[in-house]
């Protein structure tokens, strides 16, 4: 059931590579929603996606951006509110990859060179577009940036690497963007922190199908879907949270705030 919640609005949603995507999620969301966005992510990502397909489904426009690249987001910025007719509402920032986790680098033998990569794309990218928005003035009173994260950031997966670094940057700079795009435009910024998700992005991960069980057996709620995720983001774009800033909000079922369930409790006794 569709509410209107983004009637009227603009804005612009990065990342969205495959129908496992959150951001494609998201687009659909806002799109039911009344919302009119351009669609963005890197040409290698594009090339390796269906993103062309979102498009049609949304009647978006796709504006090719390299994400660490300040002059591509100035054109992104630029064309989304030629295309869009005026500046945008809202901005999506669901962009990371370690190269160190793709070709299985361990925490303990990084290769610095990607791990500086890894920073580059998954967090300083989100203070570029943030930087690169302020300067233009792109983003109108009141609009609303969200980016995905994940609670690698507070606590320790060895799984998660060089991306628990990159992930605690970008919370940072969520609360430090937000208080100046704050001051200066009513601009809010916030990161959501999602359950382990079903994504091309998260299944690379190794020994992710088990982890995956293990928190749906640790949340009340059990984990939080790509669909369920969209919605609390669409809502985080709306006008009904506008006085919601600088927070990284767990959007995971209850587990962040879960010392140990029943079932995991049960499932150590039938171990022994």
């Amino acid at each position: 059931m569709a509410y209107g919640l983004l009637k009227g609005k603009r804005g612009i949603i990065s990342g969205a590579l495959d129908e496992k995507s959150i951001a494609w999620k998201v687009a659909l969301k806002a799109k039911e929603e009344g919302a009119t966005f351009t669609l963005t992510n890197a040409p290698i990502a594009m090339r390796m996606g269906a993103i062309k397909q979102l498009a049609e489904q949304c009647e978006a426009e796709i504006i090719p951006a390299d994400a660490t690249s300040t002059d591509d987001l100035t054109n992104l910025f630029t064309k989304s509110q030629e295309v869009l007719g005026g500046k945008v509402d809202f901005v999506l920032h669901s962009i990371g990859m370690s190269p160190n986790i793709r070709k299985g680098r361990a925490y303990t033998d990084l290769n610095y060179d990607w791990f500086k990569q890894s920073v580059d794309i998954s967090a300083l990218s989100f203070h570029k577009m943030l930087q690169t928005a302020y300067k233009m003035d792109a983003i109108s009173e009141w609009g609303s940036v969200v980016a995905l994260t994940y609670m690698a950031a507070q606590r320790t997966f060895p799984f998660y690497t060089d991306m628990a670094e990159a992930k605690a940057m970008l919370e940072s700079i969520a609360r430090s963007f937000g208080y100046h795009y704050g001051k200066y435009r009513k601009v809010r910024v916030n990161t959501v922190s999602q359950s382990p998700t079903v994504t091309t992005a998260g299944s690379g991960i190794g020994g992710f199908d088990k982890f995956y069980g293990f928190a749906d057996s640790m949340a009340p709620l059990g984990n939080a879907s790509a669909e369920d995720c969209a919605n609390y983001v669409v809502s985080l774009f709306s006008d009904f949270t506008r006085m919601v800033t600088m927070q990284n909000l767990f959007h995971d079922g209850g587990f962040a705030m879960t010392g140990v369930s029943e079932e995991v409790m049960q499932m150590m006794q039938n171990q022994q």
